[in-house]
């Protein structure tokens, strides 16, 4: 049997409501085993770019690209700052419906956290931070990945996900990380997944409209424009 890991790599973009929802539950599974998260990056705007279109890194803000240049700053300064820092841009989007790649909400939130908001001009006229994240994506396409949460293990193994929307807290948290990690045993096991009802698609509903509320974008799913239904109601 595998010994269940006690250091991970989470791969996210902080515009991906499901990375976001998944950074909640291994938080919960530190805070009760002490496992060792590194938060690194991931592009959705790269890996869903369509023909023709700029890459993030070539435009002069890029919604998610450029919160990551941010990030890569903060990584390199302090790696509990960028954990603090991923904390409150994805409540403040996911959570709370806000807009935290705004450029002034970015800055205001560097203050919450106790940086000083002109980091994000310093991030931003750094182009060694564009590096930080090219080797971060590139790191998940050439393990065959395509989005986030993807999470890499000390022993060189990669799993996609679990993608989750109500993220368990105390003793089941750590009973999830039990079983999502227990994959590891099974190197060629590639994939499991839980069809979805009408139910079901009204619970993601409701779970993701601040993200919907907040974005200024549209979701695109590997060249596929997602559409997230709206919700009728609320759910128990």
């Amino acid at each position: 049997m595998t010994a269940t890991p006690t250091e991970v790599d989470f791969h996210f973009d902080p515009m991906c409501p499901f990375a976001y929802h998944t950074s909640r539950w291994v938080r919960e599974v530190r805070a009760h085993t002490g496992l060792k998260v590194n938060w690194r990056f991931f592009s959705l705007e790269e890996v869903n770019r369509f023909e023709g279109k700029k890459h993030p890194w070539q435009r002069q803000w890029s919604y998610g690209w450029s919160q990551l240049r941010i990030a890569a700053l903060l990584r390199r300064r302090d790696p509990a700052l960028l954990d603090a820092w991923y904390a409150r841009v994805g409540r403040e989007l996911h959570l709370d419906g806000g807009k935290p790649h705004d450029p002034a909400t970015a800055r205001d939130l560097l203050a919450e956290i106790g940086v000083e908001p002109g980091l994000l001009d310093e991030a931003l006229a750094d182009p060694s931070t564009h590096d930080d994240i090219l080797a971060d994506h590139r790191r998940v396409i050439d393990a065959g990945g395509f989005g986030v949460p993807t999470l890499f293990f000390p022993d060189g193994q990669c799993l996609f996900g679990p993608v989750l929307v109500d993220p368990p807290s105390g003793q089941a948290a750590v009973r999830l990380w039990e079983l999502v990690t227990g994959m590891l045993e099974f190197p060629h096991v590639y994939e499991l997944q839980r069809p979805k009802n009408e139910r079901d698609e009204q619970v993601i509903a409701c779970e993701l409209e601040p993200y919907v509320r907040g974005r200024d974008w549209v979701s695109v799913n590997r060249g596929r424009i997602v559409e997230v239904p709206k919700p009728t109601g609320g759910h128990s």
